[in-house]
This record gives structure tokens, sequence and C-alpha cells, in this order.
């Protein structure tokens, strides 16, 4: 065992400043110190007053002196726990932030694009107002059709309205989520991106 050999492991356990048994010892330092040159490095070290020797049953611990260290400083250790207290708040805003981010990403990720919610706006409005026009000449008796025929034609246009109402809440909430980091209103951003509105084509949602 060399003189170089016990100042190497106790620099290793002053900057490390935690328990280890032997064998931690020996697997930290990659084996390149055998298992009897450290056992007498520890007892030296030991002997010399600059590690603690430890016995829990037959497991020996060492660790380093902690007298060896400098008294801390009360008014430095109050600013450190202030430092860590705001680290913790700014860590956990930080995360929830992150969540929050990560949740509008997912939500922006399963919505349709601006150009295929316009397509699909822009065929339900053509399907609409012929629905309209059908329904109403079936409820007036205008047009003779079978009941079943009635039936499915009522069923087809509220499964389109009920459609335009998802479409057009997609949109809006699309819309939204782009509002966040845009610097004009909404209406300017409907213009530039070039989405047609209910109110601008005259499209009237029917009550079902």
């Amino acid at each position: 065992m060399s003189k170089k050999d016990s100042d190497r492991i106790g620099k290793y356990l002053e900057q490390q400043n935690r328990p280890y048994s032997i064998n931690d010892i020996f697997m930290n330092l990659h084996k390149e110190i055998g298992k009897t040159a450290l056992q007498k490095a520890m007892d030296l070290i030991v002997s010399e007053g600059s590690v603690r020797e430890k016995v829990y049953g037959k497991q020996k611990v060492y660790v380093y002196n902690q007298e060896q260290f400098p008294a801390l400083d009360q008014e430095e250790l109050k600013k450190m726990d202030t430092q860590i207290n705001d680290l913790t708040t700014s860590l956990h805003q930080a995360e929830k932030e992150a969540l929050e981010m990560d949740s509008r990403l997912r939500a922006l990720n399963s919505s349709l694009t601006t150009e295929e919610v316009n397509k699909k706006i822009a065929e339900l409005e053509e399907e609409i107002p012929k629905l309209q026009k059908k329904l109403k000449n079936l409820e007036e008796n205008q047009v003779l059709v079978s009941k079943e025929e009635r039936e499915a034609t009522t069923k087809q246009m509220k499964q389109m309205v009920v459609q335009w109402r998802k479409r057009r809440r997609c949109a809006n909430d699309m819309l939204d989520g782009i509002m966040e980091g845009y610097p004009h209103s909404k209406k300017k951003l409907i213009k530039e991106i070039g989405l047609e509105t209910d109110e601008e084509v005259g499209a009237v949602m029917p009550v079902i």
C-alpha cells in the first residue's frame, strides 16, 4: 500500500461525504486498489482521524470525519435554505407549465389542420341548405316520399348538424390556440388565414 493510495481514498471519501463499505469503495474506485491494500489504507486513515469507522454487526462502514469540515455559517445556511425553496417553487411551476404545454400540444396534434377544417366546413355549408330545403318540403308534404325515406333524411340532417357543431368547435379551439401567440385580434387572424365564418356566408345552424 502506498501513501498515494491512502491519500486518494481519503480524498474520495471527503468529496463524496457519505458512508461506504469496503466493497463499495473497492467497486467505486474501479477495483484499481486490491481489497487487502484497501483495508490497510482504511485502517491507516482511520487511525489518523480523517475518517471514522462504524461497525454494524459484521459490516464496517467508513465516512469522512465531519469535524474536518469548516464550521457552517448559520446565516449562510438560511440563505441556502431560501434559495432551495425558491428553486423548488420555480421547478414545480416549470413542471406544471410543461404538463400544460404537453397537453395542449397533444390536443393540437390530434386536431384537424386549418386546411382540413376549412374544407370540411365548406362541404357542410354546401350540404346543409340542401337538406334544410328537402326537409321543409317533406314537412309541408310537397314531395311524396315514404316514411322510411323521410326518417332517413331527418336522421342524415341531424348527423350533419352534429358534424357542423363539432367542426365549428374544432375550428374555434384551433383559433383560440393560435391566438395565444398572435399579436392581433381574432377577427384579423380569421381574415389573414382566409377562414369563412357562418355569419359571412349566411349559414344558420338549424335547431334539432
